[in-house]
Formats: structure tokens, sequence, C-alpha cells
């Protein structure tokens, strides 16, 4: 007696519908042993199953000759093909064989993509930190059958079509080697702010190499300590997986960086329907307005990436290797789609990529951090801004009268599940100083004040971000977010939770308001349906309102006031489908007592929210020492002719 095809069609149907979630809408990890089982049992099942044309029908009731057994006509092969029902065609048979098989397949590749393509062979370079003076330049560039590669910069002033002769300068020397995975990092001096600039890559003899097939050009920041006010935008998200949702034969393509390309530059705009119609909001006293679009806004000026730049353990743990972390970072500079981007575009990127939910307890031998820093350091790290500490992941930067605060919060956190609650702590105590210290010096010096997280800040997600984000470390959070509210226009950035959210954190009465802006993936998966984020915190904080009402048959008016409270936290918007998000912030200071920010949300490629904040008015302090406008290229300049300026100024 064979086995009921109802059983059968259960399994082959419950296998490819396995399947297509792990390749299209969830990678999760067990999928590696679950989808061979579930293979092989719709196979087994299959070929056990009676097929359908056997099955004999049961009686049916005729109107003219009375029950009569009807014999049951084959399964269409569409139909059969579209359930795995069990057939006797051995056409219908096939097709189903190979419909699983090539799901198994695709499944491998996708799983396996890292080992099959290592892209050992990779050659890029881009822009990282880039100063009023100078700019850090990242080269990998292997050399076949050798240890060591030596590449000379070459670079000058870009002055456009008008200038196409003008004679290359000699730059930085990078040492490339084998043990460093032909990675490398120099710093570029000497430049002025605010000006174009352009490099290439050369032999030590001057030999123009084959790449970059055209030069890199970059922009240098302006001078912060000039107060004129500033106009620029710059691009946040996190979350990167190479080819998910899945394609076949498409490893190295990265969907989220094809659109973010098209978006920056609209000479290569890809057409998408929107997903909903944008919704337009202001907070402060402007009014809402419709925010420009790429073409017309501000030039991006760089992109903040927020973490998990590379997924070490999904949809597999390759190990803690230090190849194999290498291995994933070779893979995504080896994209195309990315390769779009970071040609053009600066970019800082944050250290979150080790293991999910790490907790690096303060200490450097934690496993798999030595291995995943190695990789993080070559790729990434090196290429950032420097730290104020030496061989710290934290740091801060400036453009203009905006500053930027890059948090590390992963490297130094305590144990969530076993330290006590008040001990615990995220950035650890030399960094939660510097960030003290940080604010304190910007609250007179810096307009908007941009202080980025790779965890969301806020308490109202739920699931494990109330572990692995800031509500785990609540007693450090309440003292830092009593500092934030001291200092106007502090503005969070964050990610990791696969959606978008925009948070408003209210203080006491006179308190300075803090927002926080979570945005992700940039490429990869959403969870459908499910929805972890609460509207309002439980946490409240009070408010006073004051009224004046006249007193019946009376000319007197009373003072009346009333205390009420409203939630510490509380969600301006939440947008939780796509999988591919951005935040796009253009900031616009040029009027000092009018400072404004808008906020463009793309998610897979259409306009999703726009929001307009009107910022505090802040006095910047000013040097009133001359020296403090002198760019310090000309003063190394000048120094290098022999003159002392400090003695004129």
């Amino acid at each position: 007696m064979g086995l009921s095809p109802y059983v059968s069609a259960f399994f082959s149907s419950f296998y490819r519908f396995a399947a297509f979630v792990f390749l299209r809408v969830l990678p999760v990890r067990f999928a590696k042993f679950a989808l061979p089982t579930l293979y092989v049992v719709s196979l087994l099942s299959s070929w056990l199953a009676t097929p359908s044309s056997s099955i004999k029908a049961d009686p049916v009731k005729s109107e003219k000759q009375g029950s009569s057994p009807e014999p049951s006509k084959p399964t269409r092969a569409l139909t059969s093909i579209i359930w795995s029902w069990p057939s006797s065609s051995k056409s219908v048979r096939f097709a189903n064989f190979t419909i699983n098989t090539l799901l198994l397949l695709a499944a491998a590749e996708f799983l396996l993509h890292p080992f099959l393509d290592p892209a050992t062979d990779v050659v890029f370079t881009r822009v990282g930190a880039v100063y009023p003076d100078s700019v850090k330049i990242v080269v990998r560039y292997p050399e076949a059958n050798a240890t060591e590669n030596a590449i000379k910069v070459l670079w000058r002033q870009n002055k456009g079509k008008a200038d196409l002769g003008a004679g290359w300068i000699d730059g930085p020397i990078l040492s490339l080697t084998e043990e460093h995975d032909w990675v490398g990092t120099v710093k570029l001096g000497t430049l002025w702010p605010s000006t174009e600039y352009e490099y290439i890559l050369a032999s030590l003899n001057k030999t123009i190499l084959p790449y970059p097939s055209k030069p890199i050009s970059f922009r240098t920041f302006p001078d912060p300590r000039l107060a004129s006010g500033s106009h620029f935008r710059f691009v946040a998200s996190s979350c990167v997986m190479p080819n998910f949702p899945y394609l076949p034969l498409q490893g190295r393509r990265i969907r989220g960086f094809d659109l973010l390309a098209s978006y920056l530059w609209p000479t290569q705009k890809e057409k998408m329907g929107p997903i909903e119609a944008a919704i337009n909001e202001s907070l402060g006293p402007a009014p809402a307005t419709t925010t420009p679009t790429a073409a017309t806004s501000a030039a991006a000026e760089f992109m903040i990436f927020l973490g998990d730049f590379i997924y070490a353990d999904v949809p597999f743990y390759y190990g803690d290797d230090k190849e194999a972390y290498r291995r994933l970072y070779r893979r995504n500079y080896a994209s195309d789609s990315f390769r779009k981007v970071y040609e053009r575009l600066q970019s800082s990127l944050t250290p979150h990529q080790i293991v999910n939910n790490f907790q690096g307890l303060g200490n450097d031998s934690t496993p798999p951090f030595p291995n995943a820093s190695d990789a993080f350091h070559l790729y990434n790290a090196d290429g950032n801004y420097d730290s104020t500490q030496k061989d710290q992941y934290y740091f801060d930067f400036r453009y203009g009268d905006v500053a930027f605060f890059v948090m590390d919060t992963r490297r130094y956190r305590s144990d969530v599940f076993n330290d006590d609650l008040t001990t615990r702590t995220m950035l650890g105590d030399q960094q939660l100083a510097a960030l003290h210290d940080w604010l304190g010096k910007v609250n007179t010096t810096a307009t908007f004040k941009f202080i980025v997280s790779s965890v969301p800040f806020t308490d109202l997600w739920g699931h494990d971000a109330q572990t692995d984000a800031w509500p785990g470390y609540a007693s450090e959070k309440a003292s830092l977010l009593k500092a934030m509210h001291s200092v106007p226009n502090v503005i969070v950035l964050s990610g990791d939770r696969h959606e978008f959210a925009a948070i408003e954190f209210n203080g006491d009465e006179h308190d300075n308001g803090v927002l926080e802006f979570s945005t992700s993936p940039m490429s990869m998966f959403y969870v459908p349906f499910v929805r972890t984020l609460k509207r309002v915190s439980e946490n409240t904080v009070k408010r006073v309102k004051t009224e004046l009402v006249k007193i019946a048959d009376t000319e007197e008016v009373d003072v009346v006031t009333t205390e009420y409270e409203i939630p510490q936290e509380n969600v301006i918007r939440y947008i939780a489908t796509g999988n591919y998000k951005w935040s796009a912030f253009e900031v616009d200071t040029r009027d000092l007592d009018k400072p404004t920010l808008n906020l463009e949300v793309m998610i897979d490629g259409s306009l999703a929210y726009q929001l307009k904040i009107a910022g505090k008015p802040v006095k910047l302090y000013q040097s009133t020492a001359l020296a403090a406008f002198v760019p310090q290229s000309f003063s190394k300049l000048i120094h290098k002719m022999g003159m002392r300026p400090s003695k004129w100024f």
C-alpha cells in the first residue's frame, strides 16, 4: 500500500515554502540542516506515494443514471507541479524533482558563495576619513607571485575639464603585504578646506596603474573654525548581505547599493513604484514643506554605515578564523553594486560585525573578537577618523559647524545577563568619558550634534532589543540621556533592527528635546507581519500647563497651573517593511538663527517619509585669535619656508 499523495504533497510543498523563506524572506541559520532534511523527506514521500491517476474515485450521484463510480481524471500537469501532487506522468514527476533539486542547489549556492567566490583578486580604493586639510585613502592591490607590493598615490586639485593636463603631485607610498591581505591606508595631507581633489594609483616609477581607470575625486571638508554655516547631505543606514533577497548566480550583487547610487546620482535613475504615499511632517515651529529631491538638494558628502557591514554568522557561521572574516569583507568590496558608491562617496563604517549580539566585556581576547577585529581594522577602521585614544574604534569628526560622535557599542559592553543593572556598561569608562567630554565641547561650538550608535537607543523595541540594545544598559543610558537633554539639537542615529523608526525623547520642562532615527537594512531582510515596536514608553515625564481663567461674574483673572504627564519616549513614525532602506539628512545652517534638518527616508528605491526639523539657534563660540582662521595647510607651507607664524598671530 502506497503512501497517501496528500502526505507527499504536504512535505514537498512545505519544503518549497521553507526554501522560499530562506532565499527571499529570512535567511535563518537552522535552514542549513532543515532544507536538506526536508528535501530528502519530500523525495522519499514522493517515491512512496500512490500516483493520483491510480486513486479510485468515490461514487457520485448521476441525475439520469443514479449512483455509479466515476473514475477520476489525471490531475492537470500544472496543478500537479504547483502543489507537488504525485502523478503517473513521468514528465510531471521529473518537473517536480527538478524544481525541488534546483531549490536545494540555490540554497547551497547562497550558503556557500563566500567559499565559491573568495574574491582574493579584488582591487579597490576608496576615500575614508575626510578632514579640512587631509584625507585618508584605502587601497587593496594584490600582486601575483609576491608577498609585497608598493604603490604610490598621485594627486592634484580637480579643476574640471579646463585643467586636465595638470601634472600629478607625488603623494604617500602604500606598502601592501600578503600578511595584511594586500590592504593599506595612507593619509594625504597639506590640502585646502572645501576644495575638490582627485587621485590615481601608480607604481614607484610613476607608471599609472590600470585601476582605477579614471581618477577618484573627493572634496575636503570646510574648516570648522569658520562660523559661516553649512549646507550638505549625508546618508545613514546599516545591515548588508550580498544577494539577498536571493537571485540565481548573482552572488556579488547588493541591490540596496544599486538603488542608493541611482538616488545619489540621478543619471543612473532606476524606476520603481512607490511602496506608499510619502508622509511629510515637521517638528518645531517651521511648517512642513516638500523636501527637495536628490537632483536639487545639496550634494551628498559622505555615508555613515551604522553596523553589520558583514554578517559573520548569517546564514552560516564560517568560523572563528582570520581568513573567514577577511573573505566576507573582500566579498562586499568586490561587489559592483557597492563599487558604484564607495568610489564616489566617502564612507565611515562603525564596528559592529563580530557575531550576533556580541559582548566584548572589555577584553580584546574574547573570541571571536581578535579575528573579527583584524579584518575590520584592515578594511574599515584604518580608513575611519582617528580616535582621541590609540587603538580605539570610537571617534568624532566635524563638518563645518556640525559635529558627529561615533560610538563603539560592542567592544566594552558588559554581560547583560549576569552583571548588576546599575554597574552594566555598553561603552566602558574611557569611551563614556570621551562622549561626555565631546558633548561639553560641542554644546556651544556646533549647531547640530549627531551621536551614532550601531544599536537603538530607544527602549521601545521589544524582543532581543531589550538586552542587545540600550534598554539592557538602563543606568548608563539614563545618565547619558540626561546629558543629551542639556545640549541643543542632539540627534541619535542607529540601525540594526531592520526597520525604520523616528523616536522623540522628552525630558523635563525646560530640557532640550532629543531625536533618534533608526534605519536599516541597507540591503537585507525585514520581518513581515511581526511588529515589536511600542508606540509610547511606560516611563513618563511631568509637564506643567499654566492658563489664565476668568473668574465668573468678576473682571478678575486667576492663574491655574495644571500638572500632567507625557511619555518619556514616543514614536513619530514607524515603517517596518522594505528590504532596502536608507535615510538622507540635509543639514542647512547657513542661517544660524534658523538651522534646519530635512530627512528623506527611502525604502525600496522610493520616497516613503519626509520630516523637516527646525533646530534651535546656537550662539557659536568663535575664537578671537587670528591664527584660528589660518588653514593648517597654509601654516605647514610657511613652516617649510623657514617662517614661524606663531610669532605673527
